[in-house]
């Protein structure tokens, strides 16, 4: 085991639902970390941000970083570095979580005695609270992965300041894909944004906005079928399509190129929900269910964010989340005692 302690909770995860959870966690007192690959999560890679209640104007790294610091505050510090491979509960009913840290195996397995169950984890807890996030879903088209940071992200705000001066295009047609448009349209003299939808299905702010930037057009119905370079991205190419799913016939029959060498994948996310325990009950989309308590089906495993299936992915929830799931959880070890 990592060390040789059997925490009451340990939080996996480094954003908004994990920071509110590890608040509530600290102001009760509990023996508990926070695990994560990287904190901020997808808070970090949000662009501008202007329906956090208190904050009139603020974007994702800041966010993130003012989560940081309010942790700090309750003398919390999350543990970075850690990608969660494994988690079981035990027949004790502690969970065994095993891990990698910054890419290496932990040292779980290089302890010459104790408890066979704790050589085995590098974390054990009473509770375990996961608040994992989604991750970018891609396109799975011709180019996509052979280009992966050489002209195709899926972070405008990690990457689009590196293509001031370019043409850049923003594939996608919902909340993310508005924002990086916008973002784009302030470093770029022209942005495409391809939408394979015949209309955006983002806040009508953000589209009333985007329809304002005159460098910025908009390309509806078009399918993205191939993105090609040589050492980087030169372009890609579309089909349109018409509102019912077929190819438009005449001028717009077949595939259609644009020249740009920045592309920003913004379609949407895939919940992180892979290192869940055997048997965790998930609906179609890999979304961990939770109940109203943000408990999941196994006792002592509670979820929080968009790892669930809350029908809404928005931070101030998330947040909301993580508190519901940490005060369940303590209920839960109050119970044990």
């Amino acid at each position: 085991m990592k060390d040789n302690q059997i925490y009451d909770l340990i939080i996996i995860g480094g954003s908004a639902a994990a920071t509110a959870a590890g608040i509530y966690a600290a102001r009760r007192n509990l023996n508990f970390k926070i695990i994560t690959k990287d904190f901020g999560g997808e808070v970090a890679t949000s662009g501008e941000i202007g329906n956090w209640p208190g904050i009139n104007q603020t974007d994702g790294l800041t966010l993130s970083q003012q989560f940081k610091d309010h942790l700090k505050f309750y003398h919390v510090e999350p543990e970075e570095g850690i990608e969660v491979e494994k988690i079981t509960k035990q027949d004790g009913g502690l969970f065994c979580i095993t891990a990698k840290q910054d890419g290496e195996t932990m040292a779980s397995d290089k302890l010459p005695d104790g408890d066979p169950v704790a050589l085995k984890c590098d974390y054990l807890a009473k509770a375990v609270i996961l608040t994992t996030g989604v991750h970018p879903r891609e396109l799975n088209i011709p180019g996509e992965k052979e280009f992966r940071n050489k002209g195709v992200s899926y972070c405008t705000v990690c990457d689009g300041p590196l293509f001031s001066g370019k043409i850049t295009a923003v594939i996608g047609g919902g909340n993310s894909a508005l924002e990086a448009g916008l973002m784009l349209a302030d470093i770029s003299p022209k942005v495409y944004v391809i939408n394979k939808n015949p209309q955006f299905k983002g806040e009508q702010v953000l589209i009333d906005k985007l329809n304002t930037k005159k460098n910025v057009e908009v390309i509806y119905n078009a399918k993205t079928m191939q993105i090609f370079g040589e050492q980087f991205v030169f372009g890609l190419k579309y089909v349109q399509q018409a509102n019912e799913g077929s190819v438009v016939p005449n001028e717009h029959e077949g595939e259609q190129e644009l020249k740009t060498e920045g592309i920003f994948v913004h379609i949407g996310m895939v919940p992180n929900s892979s290192l869940a325990p055997e048997g965790t009950e998930k609906n179609n989309f890999g979304e961990i269910i939770v109940n109203k308590n943000c408990e999941t089906n196994i006792p002592g495993l509670y979820a929080a964010g968009d790892v669930t299936d809350v029908p809404h992915k928005q931070i101030v929830i998330a947040a909301g989340q993580g508190t519901i799931a940490l005060l369940s959880a303590v209920n839960y070890l109050d119970r044990l005692k």
